[in-house]
């Protein structure tokens, strides 16, 4: 099987200033498939990345789902905001850690993939049915939002890091003075 190769300096996300940045040479070898498969890791990565920055910054600011998490009647806004909702005393119980764990992978084995086989590119999940008006964009402008795309996802890949790794520093506010309960001073 007759291997394509990848021109990396060309590709989507190989822009100024840095242009095509990669510490570890992962496709010196040129190998496209390889490159298509990191590429397709970076996108997902970068997108549940910019859920998890977005989602910490909306319950540190004291907004929560209406309703229970549990049986017991327990309400969302009851545990924590950020890692400590999943690891610590307060965290939530085993069985909504578990609950959230197999919807993850649900939606990884069963929802976010090519089900049609007519992705055009590393991480379109279109299938067919959602297009939202990505097909009315000409050439240009469709490479323009997949380059905005990923590199939103790498900064918030870094973002999210940046609060967890802060979050665990003893006597800091992770967001800032007043920035947690903004909510609660406005409503």
């Amino acid at each position: 099987k007759a291997e394509r190769e990848v021109r990396v300096e060309d590709e989507i996300g190989s822009q100024d200033p840095l242009g095509f940045y990669a510490p570890l040479n992962l496709c010196a070898d040129g190998n496209q498939e390889k490159f298509d498969r990191l590429r397709y890791v970076e996108l997902k990565h970068g997108r549940i990345s910019m859920l998890a920055f977005v989602g910490n910054l909306v319950t540190r600011a004291g907004l929560h789902l209406p309703g229970s998490i549990d049986l017991d009647g327990n309400g969302f806004d009851s545990f924590p905001d950020g890692t400590a909702a999943l690891i610590g005393p307060d965290a939530i119980p085993g069985a909504g850690f578990a609950q959230i764990f197999l919807l993850v992978g649900a939606l990884e084995t069963l929802v976010m993939k090519d089900v049609a086989g007519t992705a055009e590119f590393p991480g379109d999940f279109r299938n067919g049915a959602l297009d939202f008006g990505w097909d009315t964009f000409g050439p240009d402008t469709q490479a323009r939002k997949r380059g905005i795309e990923l590199n939103n996802g790498r900064a918030a890949m870094i973002g999210i890091l940046g609060l967890m790794v802060h979050e665990q520093i003893p006597g800091n506010p992770v967001v800032g003075f007043g920035f947690q309960n903004a909510y609660e001073a406005y409503n």
